[in-house]
């Protein structure tokens, strides 16, 4: 029996070699296969190159589809989309993984978490929590914000450091919660929830809830209907900042407001202090400058004054009102002595008339008035009288008394 074997020096392969190898194996045994599967982490190179994954319940495989092969439906290609791919397995040698060099795509359907997001999307919409009337305002000013997320996750710190340089007149509450994986979107609705059980005077004027960007598994905490519904029921307003712009939430649909990335969010809710220092200076000079017209005019307004002749030569307004005085006081009295004139004149006439209608102008003529000095009376008639009786006779000048002796009828 030979046991030259047995002194041979094992054979060693180098990394490149074996790497080299398997990838001459797999291109043999698998030059042109087709694979179904979900799509899943996609993204597009800037040179065009697009990378993504397939993947089902138990194993995922990497894929590429080169910039020169890309075509429809591969330009429709997305995140939970379910395809069947033609292509041969590679191996990348510089990681040594393997993967698909897709040159055919065929989509079959949307795959399962697309599925389950546009039945819950209908079902909730038909409910009205989307409507545009449920949306409360998002406060102009705000002094105190919520913020759920993970204070882990990147999007913590862009947030804090937006608000840090942008403006530091916000206080911060933040609620930790997990972003991805069971229990998470519970966790992230407790958030919303204990942010709205804060008595108001001390609660937040609005809530973010927030995290980064990531494949549709990754943010499929911010579809589930505990948060939608947390969110909805919350009296403060609540801004969802969900991934990237291109992602999509429900949580993004029922939020009073959606924010494209957290960075945006804390742009929202602050103002920019460089900007508010710059307003204020051009208020200032605004108002400097205000300020120095109104002082020139009422400048000028004075000098106007004191050139009038009221204060250059204030005792010719004095004389000229005493001549005024003087002129109105000369009118008065000889308007008072024809006033006058005219009375006695018309007492004159009147006096006149009375001496006409006087009784003693009769007495004037030879005629006497007789009155019974007892009763004071008038004698009309002889038959008023009695033998004896005092009688009084008024003449033109004197009066006589005499008694009756006897009467004639």
């Amino acid at each position: 029996m030979s046991t030259d074997f047995i002194d041979e020096a094992p054979l060693i392969f180098t990394v490149t070699q074996l790497t080299h190898g398997v990838r001459d194996l797999l291109g043999t045994v698998f030059p042109d296969v087709r694979v179904s599967g979900e799509v899943t982490d996609m993204t597009v190179a800037r040179t065009g190159h697009c990378y993504f994954s397939l993947k089902d319940e138990n194993a995922q495989l990497s894929a590429v589809i080169w910039r020169t092969t890309r075509g429809r439906p591969a330009e429709e290609l997305r995140n939970g989309l379910e395809v069947v791919c033609r292509g041969r397995l590679e191996v990348y040698p510089p990681r040594g993984t393997y993967q698909l060099i897709v040159s055919e795509v065929e989509a079959v359907g949307r795959g399962a978490l697309e599925r389950a997001f546009l039945e819950m999307k209908n079902r909730l919409a038909a409910e009205g929590l989307f409507d545009r009337e449920h949306k409360k305002p998002i406060p102009a000013k705000i002094a105190r914000v919520g913020v759920v997320t993970s204070l882990e996750g990147a999007a913590i710190r862009d947030f804090l450091e937006v608000l840090r340089r942008r403006w530091q007149g916000v206080d911060v509450m933040i609620f930790p919660s997990p972003v991805q994986g069971d229990g998470a979107a519970e966790r992230l609705a407790e958030g919303v929830r204990a942010f709205n059980r804060i008595k108001p005077e001390y609660a937040p004027d609005c809530v973010v809830v927030t995290r980064g960007g990531g494949s549709m598994e990754d943010l499929w905490e911010f579809n589930e209907e505990v948060l939608v519904r947390a969110i909805y029921d919350s009296r403060i307003p609540v801004i969802s900042a969900v991934g990237h712009e291109i992602d999509v939430t429900l949580c993004d649909l029922v939020a009073d407001l959606r924010a494209l990335t957290p960075t945006e969010a804390a742009e929202r809710i602050s103002p920019d202090a460089s900007v508010l220092r710059d307003r204020l200076k051009q208020d200032s000079r605004r108002l400097r400058l205000a300020q120095s017209i109104f002082l020139e005019t009422r400048k000028n307004r004075l000098a106007a004054l004191s050139a009038h002749p009221a204060f250059k030569f204030p005792y010719r307004v004095i004389d000229v009102a005493a001549q005024k005085t003087d002129d109105l006081s000369q009118n008065m009295d000889m308007a008072v002595a024809r006033h006058l004139e005219k009375l006695e004149i018309a007492l004159r006439h009147a006096a006149a008339g009375l001496e006409t209608l006087s009784p003693l102008r009769v007495l004037a003529r030879g005629y006497s008035v007789t009155k019974d000095i007892r009763t004071g009376k008038a004698i009309h008639s002889a038959s008023e009288l009695l033998p004896g009786s005092r009688i009084t006779t008024r003449l033109e000048r004197g009066e006589v008394v005499s008694r009756v002796e006897e009467l004639s009828f």
